[in-house]
């Protein structure tokens, strides 16, 4: 079964994410910033790591950089809701730093489910 790290500082968008993947039959773990999700990556890695990009403690730019140095294979799906310049700001610099897929907040669920499914492999439900 595939295996998704949703690292989100919201708690509602954290735990919404974490059902709905649960629903299509994936293994959530989640953390509720940059830090958090680091340290639970490295203790046991994801096949796929859903992160926001704004968040407390270690934002999200600085995670994917952090993950790709660790390892650079790491298959990582960005989204934001904005911050103070907006969501495509941050969704380009994401993506230039390797994310394979970016959002904006709020996710179009059927897309968001097509790129897990591209990135961390089809669940078993």
């Amino acid at each position: 079964m595939p295996r998704v790290l949703v690292v989100d500082d919201d708690e509602d968008v954290r735990e919404m994410l974490r059902q709905m993947l649960e629903r299509q039959g994936y293994e959530v773990t989640t953390a509720a910033d940059g830090k958090q999700g680091l340290a639970r990556y490295r203790e046991d890695p994801a096949d796929l790591i859903v992160l926001d990009i704004v968040m407390p403690e270690r934002e999200g730019l600085e995670t994917i950089m952090e993950l790709r140095r660790d390892d650079p294979g790491v298959k990582i799906i960005a989204i934001s809701g904005g911050g103070r310049i907006g969501p495509q700001s941050y969704i380009e610099v994401a993506r230039a730093l390797g994310a394979q897929r970016t959002f904006a907040k709020p996710l179009d669920r059927r897309e968001f489910l097509a790129a897990v499914h591209d990135l961390a492999g089809p669940a078993q439900k």
